[in-house]
């Protein structure tokens, strides 16, 4: 199983839109370094046999899905339906064009009704042939369900964020954790001995009512006591360097682009 790691940064990205000459907004992260430049978060999880999950179709994903060198996706996750979660949805036609086929799209039911609300020609009924408009097929679930998805056995837990709910997923050894503030202990017992772990880590000291920060994800490490922790979803007061400098051992910042290998599920 091949992880890639297509977006890691927050709903504004990194550069912020901004910064003194229009050139963008920094933060404390260093332009010369390359990892500091993040797209928004989104991940491809593909199997042994050339098939690919997206998770979250962020707005940049045409550029991520090109750098990253993705050629063709068989099945979405969401796992919630924030702007920076599910705008790039149109992109989703190429997809269906590559395979020439519609895609199943996995959410809670919440989330799968806002997403419709907002771009019901995607998930409107298809007899082909051709693809003018994305398709996608709604495949509700909810926290606590077990869906084979490509020949993956991926879990999928409530995670709190504000005042709406996320997903997280598991499948075999690897767990995937963005925009989340809090766990329960069912999301605690379904994450119990994952091996690898991506989780979101908006910044590095100060509090936020919807996302974790450092300190936060330290005690949830210890708890899990994954043997790697890659964080993602990290605004613009994490810098790279600063991060590698300062983590624990078995924890790292993730960047646009990463490639983690793991058995297969």
């Amino acid at each position: 199983m091949r992880v890639t790691l297509l977006g890691t940064g927050g709903s504004t990205g990194v550069p912020m839109i901004g910064g003194a000459d229009g050139s963008g907004d920094w933060g404390a992260c260093d332009p010369t370094e390359p990892r500091n430049r993040r797209t928004r978060a989104s991940i491809v999880i593909e199997n042994g046999q050339d098939q690919r999950l997206l998770v979250d179709t962020a707005p940049d994903l045409r550029e991520q899905l090109l750098a990253c060198r993705i050629p063709s996706v068989h099945a979405v996750l969401f796992t919630h339906a924030h702007a920076d979660h599910i705008s790039g949805i149109d992109d989703v036609r190429v997809l269906n064009r590559i395979i020439d086929l519609p895609l199943q799209a996995f959410a809670m039911q919440r989330t799968l009704e806002e997403i419709t609300r907002r771009f019901g020609y995607a998930f409107a009924p298809w007899s082909g042939p051709g693809f003018y408009r994305p398709v996608l097929v709604a495949e509700p679930t909810e926290s606590g369900s077990t869906h084979d998805i490509l020949g993956m056995p991926t879990q999928v837990f409530r995670q709190g964020h504000g005042r709406v709910d996320t997903l997280g997923l598991r499948i075999g050894a690897f767990g995937y954790s963005t925009d989340v503030g809090e766990f329960d202990e069912s999301a605690f017992e379904t994450l119990a001995g994952v091996d690898t772990w991506v989780v979101g880590c908006f910044l590095p000291h100060e509090r936020h009512w919807t996302h974790a920060n450092l300190p936060t994800v330290l005690e949830w490490v210890d708890r899990l006591h994954p043997r790697r922790t890659i964080l993602t979803h990290m605004g613009p007061g994490m810098d790279w360097a600063w991060l590698q400098r300062n983590l624990p051992p078995g924890i790292e910042p993730g960047y646009d682009g990463m490639v983690i290998d793991l058995p297969d599920a």
